[in-house]
């Protein structure tokens, strides 16, 4: 199980032709390495709770270990919405649905007991 760990220094908010886009500054001894694109984050455990706007590589799986404010979360959907604009459509979104990693391991586990019965 691969851990990313976000090495962001900064997010800044850029308001282009009226629509905010964020933008996600790395660290200069990171420089030239795979791209950060920002992520919505939601922890998904009812009640769901926005864990806010993370930057994270743009090869996210489903199963990896990510670690935000010092706790450890396990990535359980990948969504990357788009938005129909003049006939073609262009990115709107990215979100990360997470569980703490406690929780996901527990779920992985009452499943495995549910096939069995």
């Amino acid at each position: 199980m691969a851990m990313v760990v976000s090495n962001v220094t900064a997010l800044r908010k850029i308001e282009m032709a009226g629509k905010p886009k964020i933008i996600c500054r790395k660290k200069e001894k990171d420089r030239g390495q795979n791209q950060h694109y920002p992520y919505k984050v939601i922890e998904i455990t009812p009640p769901p709770k926005n864990l806010g706007i993370r930057c994270f590589p743009s090869n996210l799986q489903c199963g990896e270990s990510v670690t935000i404010e010092g706790q450890a979360y396990t990535i359980s959907a990948v969504t990357h919405r788009y938005q129909l604009r003049k006939g073609k459509y262009e990115p709107s979104e990215k979100r990360l649905d997470v569980l703490s990693t406690g929780r996901y391991i527990l779920n992985l586990y009452l499943e495995n007991l549910l096939e069995k019965s």
